[in-house]
């Protein structure tokens, strides 16, 4: 049988999205992997399932492309919304992780990420320590902050992100047993006190375009530091994403949502 899908990006970071809140969709993890490989199924990071939910306008399902799910996705949540958002009325949308509350702005979305967390136990870290500036280190890579918006994050400040051999690092610190639920990384560059550079490996993923909960998290990290001030603009290899982090303590992230094209796949 044959199922309709989207296939949306924000910033270059791509997911195929169904729409299950009509007709019920259950997908193995062998499934998603066939979906999302780049040479023989449609190709993507992520993969949505969108469906019905009682605290929001809809659910989201959240997948990575090696079929394991994950709580929350930032350029995933702004392509949900611009599915399912009515004109620039409020939409909300409810994953794992909780509600996401934003609106559309002409060809942007606007998004509360709602509050980060700091605490070792709620990143989660294997053990206690101080996640403003970690006391640990892989190769030159050193003394990162982390940060869970939703999903977990590490955040290295270095002088140049282009420089870092993300690919070769990336996988073996998201592995590390400091991190029981594995680990998204990301290496910021500050150009200035609102302007940052980020590459981003994503847990289940790998490189990606653009990282819109890395994003929040590099902004955050660096501001728990004060390199940066409370509004910044992150630049990724995909795009530029706007991120505030408000005196409430809620995240505003900005950015756009994108539909590449539409079709259908037999499962």
């Amino acid at each position: 049988m044959a199922r309709p899908f989207f296939k949306m990006h924000g910033l270059g970071n791509d997911f195929v999205i169904f729409d299950a809140r009509r007709e019920e969709l259950t997908l193995s993890r062998a499934q998603i992997r066939a979906i999302s490989d780049r040479r023989t199924g449609v190709g993507c990071d992520q993969l949505f399932i969108m469906e019905p939910s009682e605290r929001a306008d809809v659910f989201m399902r959240i997948y990575n492309a090696d079929g394991s799910e994950v709580e929350a996705c930032g350029n995933g949540a702004r392509c949900i919304a611009r599915l399912v958002a009515e004109g620039d009325a409020p939409v909300r949308i409810e994953t794992v992780a909780g509600i996401i509350e934003g609106q559309m702005e002409g060809a942007l979305a606007a998004l509360d990420m709602g509050r980060p967390a700091f605490d070792w136990d709620r990143i989660p870290l294997a053990y206690a320590m101080d996640t403003v500036e970690m006391p640990v280190g892989w190769e030159t890579l050193q003394g990162p902050g982390a940060v869970n918006v939703g999903n977990p994050h590490v955040v290295f400040f270095v002088p140049d992100a282009a420089a870092v051999d993300l690919e070769r690092l990336g996988p073996l610190i998201e592995t590390d047993p400091l991190f029981p639920q594995r680990i998204n990384v990301g290496v910021a560059q500050i150009n200035a006190r609102d302007d940052i550079v980020l590459r981003v490996w994503e847990r289940g993923a790998g490189l990606t375009q653009a990282c819109g909960t890395g994003a929040c998290a590099a902004a955050v990290a660096a501001m728990r530091r004060r390199l940066t001030d409370r509004d910044v603009s992150v630049h990724l290899p995909g795009g530029t994403l706007r991120i505030e982090w408000r005196p409430d303590d809620h995240i505003l992230m900005t950015g756009d949502a994108n539909i590449a094209f539409t079709g259908e796949i037999a499962l």
